[in-house]
């Protein structure tokens, strides 16, 4: 059974002047999950926010500590592997640590989403109290601090696995390689 994208999909064209490639199957429906935007069932999560938890996104620069001192998300690092001249086992180590970020990243996007869920039905049937709003508020953070833990442990390690002429390649942020 197929099952068509929600009305409020949003889907990526090419440009007209564009030639069309042909793509497998698998690659088509990847392509369309990924750029499918699900509506958030939750009053306190924007569609951009329950998509990014969903996704494994990081919408609040929890990485900046990091990237701003030169300690690198290994994602990025690996985006210029032959510009910085990574050896396997480097290659091998960051695609490793960029992986089970990303795990993390799905995993607490997913907490947060069913504490927010909780929170929302507390308040809708009036079904709460102090400790329970100090509870899940708490819990709230907890999770948003685990997040950030992991994202800042990644951005260390990755500086570990990292050469010295390596670092000095990359601009803290590794969007750019500086000749």
């Amino acid at each position: 059974m197929i099952k068509h994208a929600p009305a409020d999909t949003v889907i990526k064209h090419a440009p007209a002047d564009t030639t069309t490639k042909h793509s497998p199957v698998k690659t088509v429906v990847k392509k369309i999950l990924v750029d499918t935007l699900v509506h958030s069932p939750l009053k306190t999560l924007s569609d951009k926010k329950y998509n990014a938890y969903l996704k494994g996104e990081d919408l609040d620069d929890m990485s900046l500590a990091g990237e701003l001192n030169d300690f690198p998300l290994p994602d990025k690092v690996l985006k210029f592997k032959k510009q910085l001249d990574l050896s396997p086992i480097q290659v091998t180590k960051l695609t490793q640590l960029a992986t089970e970020l990303h795990r993390k990243k799905v995993e607490m996007g997913n907490f947060t989403i069913t504490n927010e869920k909780k929170l929302d039905e507390l308040f809708r049937t009036r079904k709460l109290d102090e400790g329970n709003i100090i509870f899940y508020a708490n819990r709230s953070g907890l999770y948003y601090g685990e997040l950030r833990g992991a994202i800042l442990m990644a951005c260390l390690n990755t500086e570990k696995l990292l050469t010295d002429p390596q670092l000095k390649k990359t601009d803290g942020f590794g969007k750019k390689i500086v000749d």
